[in-house]
């Protein structure tokens, strides 16, 4: 079995639920795909890690650190992240919080993200790339340079093409399609 059916098979059983969900975007979905059941499997962060991993490297990407928003985007970079040591070029990995803390520094971005830093930004299933605009916008704002997107699955909702309208590269590793289910 390759990684991606492995991926796939781990995903179906794991994080596909059936049953009417609202969506982090508002929409109403008759399915939810909770990546998280998955990417923080054993099984899942090795997939995830290695298939990220080889997904950046094909891109072209050379990024000094990978992150997205908490909390679905964390496994997801923490996998890729350990897959990239021991190559040549080794990524770190990030977290943006949904707002910043009130107390201590106050961050938005934790972890190891530096001004200047080339960045992969991630996110565990893209609906309507809200949430991936909300991290990069918070990477820019912290001086990253932001070289593309990387998605677990896309729901192939729109999302997609709205972080592509806005200029930005993304590359998935599965899509709705892929998991055998339908719009919505």
């Amino acid at each position: 079995m390759t990684d991606r059916e492995s991926l796939r098979r781990l995903l179906l059983e794991r994080s596909v639920k059936r049953g009417s969900f609202v969506l982090a975007s508002g929409q109403q979905s008759s399915y939810y795909i909770d990546c998280r059941l998955a990417t923080m499997s054993a099984e899942g962060m090795g997939l995830v890690g290695r298939m990220g991993w080889e997904a950046i490297q094909r891109m072209g990407w050379r990024p000094a650190a990978i992150g997205g928003l908490t909390m679905g985007a964390d496994p997801v970079a923490y996998a890729i992240a350990a897959a990239s040591f021991g190559s040549a070029a080794p990524v770190d990995a990030f977290s943006v919080r949904k707002e910043a803390k009130d107390h201590g520094t106050g961050r938005l971005i934790e972890g190891n993200l530096k001004p200047g830093d080339a960045v992969v930004v991630v996110e565990d299933v893209i609906t309507s790339g809200g949430s991936a605009m909300k991290a990069l916008a918070a990477v820019e704002e912290a001086g990253g340079k932001v070289l593309g997107v990387l998605a677990v699955v896309d729901r192939e909702e729109g999302g997609r093409a709205v972080l592509e309208t806005d200029g930005r590269r993304v590359v998935t590793l599965t899509t709705a399609s892929d998991l055998g289910l339908g719009k919505l």
